[in-house]
């Protein structure tokens, strides 16, 4: 099965984001210990569409920038870099104690010692976008988007990013362009907004065509049945997978994919890694398989935009599974936590298991 996407789009996949930075402490050391940091830029959604744009979509990105800002100078340059296009509401930082852009402070983990997070997110400037701040019938109508990809992180943010997401999805709908939600259920950014949140997030899957969460995700942010999150014997518990996925098909009869990632720890350096998807009646599942990881983070945005450039290539199903697998084992070889492929051959090599000297 393919996927039909909308003709004659300027722009392939379109991401809201709120963006920032990523402090990682240099030689996979704790924070805490650390005197030596690389800083680079991150999103959850930017991740997702640098698949795609590195491998010559078009890719246009709507955000928040602090206006005057090194930093937001820094992130302008990186998605530039990354080939993507962006259109931004321009904040003043309002003083010392104003506006600013993320920070994520996060170590890679080592050996027996799990990897770390620290969000530092007060005064985040992309808190504050709303539909507004956009002309979504001119990028939506006239400019034209094949696919919409939005994130629970960024939806979850604040009441404004929340109903951002519900009028970007109203309006892509509206013209034609397909939708896809990535759950990412966060309990910190939940605390104290459940109801509110539950109701935003179902609307929005209400209306998605492509729907991805781990098993946490359908559960807590949608209510779907599922398996425990984590724990061993992870090939043993495909079957439960599915089952969730039966309970959310039931639950959102208009979405046409379902995919969930399955992930198991042996420790920092070595995971299993596999997947299942639904496409209509089609079921298609990647078995665990051992990978070797440098740093986790993303990995999971990796699937997705493997799973996203796969239909916008158009691709059969069977591939896109495949191809987001290879997406996510990518990133987990990189200290981005986006994935930066040289081209579609050094994914499928991946796929292959084919880690020999390319000459």
């Amino acid at each position: 099965m393919k996927m039909e996407l909308k003709k004659n789009c300027a722009y392939s996949l379109l991401v809201p984001s709120s963006m920032g930075v990523r402090i990682i402490p240099v030689d996979r050391q704790p924070v805490h210990c650390s005197n030596n940091f690389v800083m680079t830029v991150t999103s959850a959604e930017t991740n997702v569409a640098s698949v795609s744009s590195y491998l010559g979509l078009p890719v246009k990105v709507l955000t928040a920038f602090v206006k005057g800002s090194p930093i937001a100078r820094l992130i302008k340059d990186n998605l530039s870099s990354r080939h993507m296009d962006y259109e931004a509401k321009e904040v003043e930082q309002g003083g010392p104690w104003g506006y600013r852009h993320q920070f994520n402070i996060a170590d890679t983990g080592c050996g027996s010692r799990g990897p770390q997070v620290y969000n530092d997110r007060a005064g985040e400037v992309g808190r504050i976008l709303t539909a507004k701040d956009f002309d979504l019938e001119r990028i939506f109508g006239d400019e034209g988007v094949q696919i919409v990809h939005m994130s629970g992180l960024f939806a979850a943010l604040s009441p404004e990013t929340g109903n951002f997401c519900l009028e970007i999805a109203k309006v892509a709908k509206k013209h034609g362009t397909r939708i896809s939600f990535d759950l990412n259920y966060r309990a910190s950014f939940w605390k104290n907004r459940e109801k509110e949140l539950r109701k935003i997030f179902t609307e929005i899957a209400n209306v998605s065509d492509i729907l991805v969460g781990n098993e946490e995700d359908f559960q807590l942010a949608l209510g779907i049945e599922g398996p425990e999150a984590g724990g061993k014997n992870l090939a043993e518990k495909i079957d439960s997978f599915k089952k969730m996925i039966e309970q959310a098909k039931k639950t959102f009869p208009n979405v046409l994919v379902f995919a969930t990632t399955l992930r198991e720890v042996i420790n920092v350096d070595r995971h299993l890694w596999g997947a299942v998807m639904s496409v209509g009646k089609d079921w298609h599942v990647v078995e665990p398989r051992e990978i070797t990881v440098l740093d986790r983070i993303g990995g999971g945005d990796g699937f997705v935009g493997g799973v996203l450039c796969a239909i916008l290539k158009g691709w059969e199903s069977e591939k896109w599974i495949q191809f987001g697998w290879a997406s996510g084992s990518l990133v987990t070889t990189l200290l981005t936590d986006y994935a930066q492929p040289a081209d579609e051959e050094e994914i499928w090599s991946i796929w292959k298991g084919n880690a020999r000297v390319r000459r």
